[in-house]
C-alpha cells in the first residue's frame, strides 16, 4: 500500500489500468497524482486515492518512465537456449501485491518449448495461482503470455492455468520465503 517510500508520480497522459486485487480495468486521467509503490519486471504497481492499480510495461512512459527492451535471442539459438530466455522473461512477471516474481513465489509449474508442422517455436506454460479465486489471475496470466511471446522466433505462447496441485508456500524458493519473511 501507500508508504513514504513511494514515488509521487503526475501522469503524463490517460492510461489503462488494473485494480488490484480486483483485476477491474480502469482508465486514469491525465495529470492525475499517483504513488508508484512497487516497479518490477517492467510492470508497476501505483497507489491513487485509496486503491492500488498495476500499470503494464508498454504504458511505463504515462509514469515518465521507460519501458523494458524486448529480450534478445542469439542467431540459430537451440531450443534449450530458448527456454532459458522464456523462464527469465517469466521471472519478470511480477505479483502485484508481491515483490517477488511468480517463478520464485513457486506459480510455474512446467515450461514447455516444441516445434509445429512447420517447424516454429511454440511455447506452453503451466501455471497456478496463490488462490484460486484471485482478481489477478487472468492478468497474470496474460502478463506470461505477453512476456513470452515477443521473444523472438516464438510464433505461439499458450499459458494453462490450473489448480493442481495446490499452491501452498511450501513450493516458493527459500529465497522467496525470506523476502516476505516467512522464514
Amino acid at each position: 500500500m501507500f508508504s513514504q517510500d513511494s514515488e509521487p508520480v503526475i501522469l503524463k497522459r490517460d492510461v489503462q489500468t488494473i485494480v488490484v486485487p480486483e483485476g477491474m480495468e480502469v482508465t486514469l486521467q491525465k495529470d492525475a497524482l499517483v504513488y508508484l509503490t512497487q516497479a518490477m519486471g517492467g510492470s508497476f504497481t501505483i497507489y491513487h486515492e485509496g486503491n492500488l492499480f498495476r500499470v503494464a510495461g508498454v504504458d511505463a512512459d504515462a509514469l515518465g518512465k521507460e519501458p523494458l527492451a524486448p529480450p534478445e535471442l542469439p542467431e540459430n539459438a537451440s531450443d534449450e537456449e530458448l527456454e532459458k530466455i522464456v523462464w527469465d522473461q517469466i521471472r519478470t512477471c511480477y505479483d502485484p501485491e508481491i515483490p517477488v516474481n511468480i517463478v520464485d513465489l513457486g506459480l510455474i509449474y512446467q515450461c514447455e518449448v516444441s516445434r509445429n508442422q512447420e517447424d516454429n517455436r511454440e511455447v506452453t506454460v503451466y501455471m497456478t495461482l496463490t488462490a484460486p479465486g484471485c482478481g489477478m489471475g487472468e492478468i497474470l496470466v496474460e502478463d506470461v503470455r505477453e512476456k513470452v511471446s515477443i521473444i523472438p522466433t516464438v510464433e505461439k505462447t499458450e499459458v494453462e492455468l490450473t489448480f493442481d496441485p495446490p499452491w501452498n508456500q511450501e513450493m516458493m524458493t527459500e529465497a522467496a520465503r525470506l523476502e516476505l519473511g516467512l522464514i
